[in-house]
């Protein structure tokens, strides 16, 4: 039943459905130039798409290797226009209905890499694709709502009858990185939050020179790298085993992709030191006009000088001072405690299912069974919490 079941998400549906030898493949039968081409003319910048980083990711990163992709080429089929790496329902979720789900890249966008200048053609492509692929629908996975990639797929759905569900959504914290830094914090802060930060720096300031640093040159990158993985696992995420190096698959992927990124002026680690001692930094991926907040470390025992936001001020400054950066996307949960409050731009990012077929009763199916995991997964997530809620020692 398990074979059957991925094999119905990538092979035809029906005699009718004749697929062709290219019509899936996986991520790493796409030329790395071609795809950087593409990266360069998207409609819509994904730095978690970029080449170097999926591929670290889907080579081995923990429950994400092996992502497949659709891909759309010109009417020439010499240039690709479109991509979005996928993955079967059966390995996504261990639903056994014919659907592919985006990906998932580690950071927390699956928007797919759609060319500018040919966005209808690209989306309706790759949605052509998935159909001779066998799929009955697509599942995109946290997807900018209102972004130009979505748009181009609706548009390219409705001129076939079809329309996209949202099966889930919510609203994270983005940075218009064309104000002026100093305005900008003094707006999203205040005169007393600032003036409380000021202070905390102060006192930070009594274990040594508090020093903000980019790190972008590959040479610079790698101990940066090594600096903020120590710094993540030293945290909340160490305890409960997540952190990135713990595990041998995540700690290639991102010791792998970083310096990769680097090469191209697409990655960079920040940190903020006191004295010689490393108390938080963070990886920033960018793409085009776009910087991507990916993770956070920070050493807890300077937690009362509030480490991680004084990274993130010291972020903000960085970023809207670069005339190459016009926006930053924060890559965090809903109503982030720490975040939200500086950058106070604010998107739509959510889970969409896309019928393939018009009055296509497998839809449904696929629709209930992901209500229903969905309903199971928030059920879970309660009772997580509920725990470490429970296990949360008194203060």
């Amino acid at each position: 039943m398990v074979d059957i079941a991925h094999q119905a998400a990538i092979n035809p549906a029906s005699a009718n459905d004749a697929v062709p030898a290219r019509a899936l493949v996986p991520v790493t039968a796409i030329e790395p130039g071609p795809w950087r081409a593409l990266a360069q003319c998207a409609i819509e910048p994904n730095g978690y798409y970029l080449p170097a980083w999926e591929l670290a990711v889907s080579a081995t990163a923990q429950g994400r290797t092996g992502a497949l992709a659709l891909r759309a080429f010109d009417a020439s089929s010499t240039r690709l226009i479109g991509l979005m790496p996928v993955t079967s329902l059966w390995r996504a979720w261990k639903i056994p209905l014919p659907a592919l789900v985006s990906a998932h890249p580690y950071g927390t966008l699956c928007s797919p890499l759609i060319d500018g200048n040919s966005a209808y053609d690209a989306a309706a492509r790759l949605l052509q694709q998935a159909r001779e692929a066998g799929a009955h629908a697509l599942i995109l996975r946290e997807v900018a709502l209102d972004g130009a990639a979505m748009t181009s797929l609706k548009e390219a759905l409705g001129r076939t009858g079809l329309k996209p569900r949202v099966l889930s959504s919510y609203v994270r914290a983005s940075l218009n990185a064309t104000q002026d830094g100093e305005k900008l914090l003094q707006e999203a802060l205040g005169t007393k939050k600032l003036k409380e930060l000021r202070r905390q720096r102060h006192r930070l300031e009594g274990h040594g020179p508090v020093v903000f640093e980019v790190a972008r040159g590959v040479d610079e990158i790698r101990p940066a790298l090594e600096t903020f993985l120590q710094l993540e696992a030293s945290g909340w995420k160490g305890k409960r085993g997540t952190a990135l190096v713990q595990h041998a698959g995540d700690a290639t992927f991102i010791r792998r992709a970083v310096p990769a990124l680097a090469e191209t002026a697409q990655c960079e680690v920040v940190s903020l030191r006191a004295g010689t001692t490393p108390v938080a930094a963070g990886i920033v991926l960018r793409h085009q006009d776009r910087a991507f907040f990916f993770k956070l470390g920070i050493d807890e025992r300077f937690a009362k000088y509030s480490p991680g936001v004084q990274l993130a001020v010291e972020l903000t400054r960085h970023l809207c001072s670069d005339p190459a950066i016009a926006s930053a996307d924060s890559t965090a949960n809903a109503d982030h405690p720490m975040i939200n409050p500086i950058w106070r731009g604010r998107f739509a990012i959510g889970d969409v299912l896309i019928p393939l077929r018009r009055h296509d009763p497998v839809v449904a199916l696929i629709h209930a069974a992901l209500l229903a995991h969905g309903a199971a997964y928030e059920a879970a997530r309660r009772v997580v919490h509920s725990i470490r809620r429970a296990n949360r020692p008194a203060t």
